[in-house]
């Protein structure tokens, strides 16, 4: 995905975006890119390939990630290839995260306050498909 701004802006309160919209043009990237799915199994696709640039984002090893599945073989050249492609996703949804804690941080919580409230905001987006909002292309 692209923007017209960076993670470092999008830290520093300088431009708008949340879990919801990268949710949602995630979605819009994985149904351009993988044409011909239907919808169950394009969000079984986007909640595993989101899951994983959630993994990435959080400090988590890919490796760790890749191995939870080594008992679904035809899963690992998709994982890997996701993988190698989803380093600006990956930066751009910690910086999400990173000012999801700010927020709570500059609002006057105290930092544990402020992790528990960045949790649970994601825990709803994620619960959330964003394809049901995503119009084919």
């Amino acid at each position: 995905m692209e923007w017209e701004f960076t993670p470092a802006e999008l830290v520093r309160g300088e431009a708008a975006y949340g879990l919801s919209e990268f949710r949602r043009d995630l979605g819009e990237e994985i149904r351009r890119n993988i044409p011909g799915l239907d919808d169950p199994e394009l969000d079984r696709l986007f909640r595993l390939i989101y899951d994983l640039h959630y993994w990435l984002a959080t400090g988590n090893d890919y490796r760790d990630f890749e191995s939870q599945f080594a008992d679904q073989p035809k899963l690992v050249p998709l994982l890997r290839a996701v993988h190698a492609q989803c380093t600006g996703n990956v930066e751009m949804l910690g910086a999400i995260l990173q000012r999801l804690i700010m927020d709570g941080v500059e609002g006057g919580a105290p930092l544990e306050q402020a992790l528990d409230r960045a949790a649970q905001l994601h825990e709803r987006s994620a619960a959330v498909s964003p394809l049901e909002r995503v119009s084919p292309n």
